[in-house]
């Protein structure tokens, strides 16, 4: 490039499947330590893992989804509050907060602004008229209410290790199964245009 010459290339994007690979690398983490050690080096080598995980997304593509970056810092308190104190309870709380705090944001959006969280997050890649995104809205916040409930419940009610092998299957499987669910009910309600491009 010649002196003095701007370039216009703007940080580059994970892709989808890449997004996802690194959202599940802590968890596998976690999973993994605390079948060889204990469930406090199992929440050491996950809040090093999301650290490394949010500081290479960093350098990798020069942005960090905000999402991540309050995962992470929920992560770095409740997990070290659980080393601090050696209680796993904090640990298990995570994920609750997690998905309410989502919940919140996904009803607050739904009031505040132009569109919704969802929208946002969606409306690059699929076109649905507005009573739709709003019932899908709903439908996130509805599911991140009961994951939220169903994390505690585990927690409380069955063994440590039944809630770890949760954490790990229960809950991705369960967003994966609600994700799935929704395929048929946007194909339905997908605008021309938008299906227009899914065939091309």
């Amino acid at each position: 490039r010649r002196a003095g010459e701007r370039s216009d290339r703007r940080p580059s994007r994970p892709t989808p499947d890449m997004k996802f690979l690194l959202d599940f690398f802590p968890i596998l983490l976690f999973f993994i330590a605390y079948q060889v050690w204990d469930i406090y080096a199992a929440t050491a080598v996950a809040v090093a893992a999301a650290g490394l995980q949010v500081g290479w997304q960093r350098l990798r593509h020069g942005r960090v989804e905000k999402m991540q970056a309050v995962t992470l810092g929920l992560l770095v308190v409740f997990g070290g509050l659980t080393l601090l104190l050696r209680d796993p309870v904090f640990i298990k709380w995570k994920p609750t907060v997690v998905n309410w705090l989502f919940a919140i944001a996904f009803l607050v959006t739904a009031y505040v602004g132009e569109r919704s969280l969802l929208q946002r997050m969606m409306g690059h890649a699929v076109s649905l008229p507005e009573a739709v995104w709003r019932r899908l809205n709903w439908a996130w916040i509805g599911f991140f209410v009961a994951m939220g409930a169903l994390n505690l419940i585990v927690a409380y009610q069955f063994a440590e290790d039944v809630w770890v092998n949760f954490k790990l299957f229960g809950l991705m499987g369960l967003t994966l199964l609600f994700v799935l669910a929704q395929a048929p009910y946007l194909a339905k309600h997908m605008e021309p245009d938008a299906a227009a491009k899914e065939e091309t």
